[in-house]
Order: C-alpha cells, then structure tokens, then sequence
C-alpha cells in the first residue's frame, strides 16, 4: 500500500496523520495519505507565493510545459485510468475517456496560454482625449485555490490547474480525500513536464480544516471549488472580496417531444443517467417525455437498462460500477423507496447489493420528490408524461438548479425556443443535458454556480484586466 505525501515547493512532505484511500468496489485499502495541518498548509501558500513572485513563466513557456504535460498523460494514460478505476469506481473504459479527455482540457489551455491578450480603446475618439491612446491588457491574479471532487478527479482537476498555470498563476491545490491518488499523479506529470517548483502545491485532509484555512488566507487570489451547493456558498461567503468560481449541483432535465427520434432519445438518456454511477453534476435526472411517445420511450429504456452490466469497474465488461461508498448507495435508496412510498412506481432497478445500486428508472414522480427537487447523484432517473411543450418547460424550469438541460425535437422553431426559454446555463438541442466539450464555456444558473469553466473563460476570471492610458 502506497504512502503519498502532501506535494509542496516541488518536494514530497509527510505528516503524522493519515487517512486511508479505498477500493470503491472492494472497500480494501489501496493508499494511505498525509493529511495537512496548519503548518503544512501555509508552507504550501507560502510556496505558491513566492515562486509567482520569484519567477513570471513567459507565455511560450507556459505552452510548452501544459503541452508536455498533455503528451504526459497520453502516455501514462492506462496507469492514471487504472488509478481512477481503483479510486473513483468508474468503469475502467470510462476512466481512459476521462484521462483522454483530460489530456485534451490540458492542451487547450496549453494553446490559451499563447493568445491571452487585452484590446484597444478608442479613447482618441473622445472630446479632449486626441492626442492620447489606450489598450487594456491581461495580468495573473497571484495564487489560485483549486479544489476539486471525487466523481471527475482528472478532468476536473485539469479545468482548473491547467487555465490557472496557462494565465501565470501559481497554484494551490486541494483534491477530494476520497480520491486523492490521481491528484499526486498529476503533480508527479507537471513535475517532469518542467513546471518550475511552488508553482503547483497540493494539500490534502478533510474540506471542513484544510478547505476551511484555504478560505481564509488572503494571499490567494482565487478560488476555483467544483462540489455542493451548501459548501459553495460557505466558500464564497467566507472569501469577501476576493473572486471565486463555484461549479454545484443540480437536477438536469432533458425534453423529449413528440417529432423526436425516440430511439435515439432513449438510448442517449439512459446511457447518460447511469455514466460513471450516476455520479456527474450533469448526469440526465428527469427526463419529461410527450405523452405519444412517453410508451415507446419508456419501454426502450427500460430494454437498454436491463442490458447494462452492474459489476467490478477493473471488468471490461462492465457498464455501471459502485458508487462512492456504500453511504451515499444507501442514501440514494431511501430516496427511492420515499418516492415509491408517495406514489412513484420502479421501472426497472432499485435495490441495492453494499455500494452497487442497480440503474434505476421511476415514473410518476411528482416535482417535490427528494429524486426530482435535490440532485440525486445515483444511478437513477425519471420519466414523467407531459401534454404540451408549455408544461414541459414549467417542469424544466422548476428547479434551484440551472446547469445544463436537454431537448430532443426535429422543430427548429422548437429548439430555438427552448435556447431561449430554458433556465439553463448550456442548452443542448437533440442530445441530453450531460453533453460538456472541454472548450466550451460551462457554468451554471441559481444554485448551480456562478463563473464559467472551459479554458478560455476561466482564463478570462483568472487574470486582471487593466487599462493603460499614453498621453503622446
């Protein structure tokens, strides 16, 4: 069993408390980690601090180390996906997408590095300003927080790191205790890809300490934080003036209406709810279907749900894996039976073997329902009738969340309609709320968040704009 330190100013620290990492599928132990305590948390500032301070990284740089870093990856790809497996729960066939994708994430902001660039203003056009022009340009804030989840630890983790270290920043990083392993894997990847020592920390222990003193120290400029709502808010309130950029929760929907290809919608939802056990911030949750096709709907995903393998992520036969604990499986089981006990009815699924929750489907599920109002973050959705597209968007709508949603229609005058009315930061026309390219800009609405992720707009809140002003 592995020991891994805390990574600080380009050195590998130990601390006298531990915690144990687990097999998500076994329960065994796979690693023991050090966990953080005050000491070691300034030091890590510390570090971030003084490296940005001591040594600007010029732009070109800055490419060819997050490419390096990219290419890295690609080629340790198996390892880090075996890795994710172990610790996540994922599929291993879905955690090599996730490293690939996470290589891609890196080389994006490996390119953004390159055109980070401000704007002239016309300022001569102005009465009594003739003989003066201006430009803005884009400077690092400092010391960026990343602090990342469980459920996408390499992917998520690389939308933060990479536009952070792309804008010149330095950073100081902070995985889930539950998965901290592919987080001392990737500083071991920007390590050998050159990244200059301090520019790249990583602390780990329970978000309730160390996320705490990270809130606190005003040497960091700011916090990129993916997880709860509630955590979120804590976050943001705790951090005054300084910026954050908070990616939550929430309870996706997707529209199916009557002229949409039902296979396809059927296929596409149901492969999307059961991604990575449910466990996505964008995973499809309610899916509300027209009522002459809600049948046809229903009985090709319950077909296609029956076909899907529960089992261990390490088989390559396997579609679902565990959850991330046998908690959380529970807790998502309650919420089913609570539902089925107000009047939903199961489909198909909805027991329970430990952290192995079989793909569930429900119908009749009435909007106060903890499985529709909360993120359920389980292998579990629903499939509720609607009769006009007025109601669907009502339905849509009705949520503390406002991340992605998704419609399937072969109306244009339909879908130009839902981009408009859908309460949603991204609208995915003719697939499911799930779909995310790593270069778009992805954030959210209400409690879903505030800021935008994709290299390019995160790069934008990571540095300031300033003016400059030349009197000829």
């Amino acid at each position: 069993m592995n020991q891994i330190g805390l990574f600080i100013n380009g050195e590998w620290v130990t601390t006298n408390q531990k915690e144990m990492v687990l097999n998500k599928a076994t329960g065994e132990p796979i690693a023991e980690i050090c966990v953080a305590g005050p000491a070691e948390i300034d030091q890590a500032i510390t570090a971030a601090s003084e490296a940005y301070k001591r040594e600007k990284i010029a732009p070109y740089r800055r490419y060819e180390i997050l490419h390096r870093a990219s290419q890295l990856m690609m080629e340790r790809q198996e390892d880090l996906a075996l890795t994710i497996a172990l610790e996540v729960g994922k599929t291993l066939k879905e955690a090599m997408g996730e490293i690939a994708r996470a290589a891609q994430t890196i080389l994006i902001s490996a390119e953004e590095s390159k055109r980070i660039q401000g704007e002239v203003i016309a300022i001569n056009g102005s009465p009594g300003n003739e003989n003066r022009s201006a430009w803005t340009m884009r400077v690092p804030l400092g010391v960026v927080c990343a602090i990342t989840p469980f459920n996408v630890p390499a992917n998520l983790t690389c939308h933060k790191i990479g536009p952070a270290l792309a804008a010149g920043n330095a950073v100081v990083y902070k995985p889930a205790s539950t998965t901290p392993i592919i987080g001392a894997k990737l500083c071991e990847i920007f390590a050998d890809a050159g990244l200059p020592a301090g520019y790249l920390n990583m602390v780990m222990g329970p978000g309730s300490v160390v996320g705490e003193a990270l809130a606190k120290d005003e040497r960091i400029s700011f916090y990129s934080f993916t997880g709860s709502a509630a955590v979120g808010m804590r976050l943001k309130n705790s951090v005054g003036f300084r910026r954050v950029s908070l990616e939550l929760g929430s309870n996706s929907p997707t529209i199916v209406h009557r002229d949409a290809d039902v296979a396809k919608a059927a296929e596409a939802c149901t492969r999307a709810a059961f991604a990575n056990a449910g466990q996505l911030c964008i995973s499809v949750q309610r899916v509300y279907v027209h009522k002459d096709v809600y049948e046809e709907f229903c009985e090709k995903a319950i077909s296609l749900t029956k076909t899907l393998k529960l089992d261990n992520p390490l088989l390559p036969t396997t579609d679902v894996g565990p959850m991330i604990s046998e908690k959380e499986a529970i807790r998502a089981e309650e919420w089913i039976k609570e539902a089925v006990a107000e009047g939903a009815e199961v489909l198909v699924g909805g027991h329970r073997n430990g952290p192995f929750l079989a793909p569930t489907i429900l119908t009749k599920v009435q909007p106060q329902m903890k499985c529709s109002c909360h993120e359920v973050f389980a292998p579990v959705f629903s499939i509720v009738s609607y009769e006009n597209i007025d109601e669907a968007f009502r339905l849509a709508n009705d949520s503390d969340y406002g991340l992605q949603a998704g419609i399937f229609t072969n109306s244009l005058d339909l879908a130009m309609r839902a981009a408009a009315e859908l309460e949603a930061g991204g609208v995915i026309i003719n697939d499911v709320s799930t779909f995310r390219a790593d270069m778009m800009p992805y954030g959210g609405w209400k409690q879903s968040g505030i800021g935008k992720e994709g290299p390019r707009y995160v790069i934008e809140e990571m540095t300031e704009e300033k003016i400059i002003v030349f009197n000829n």
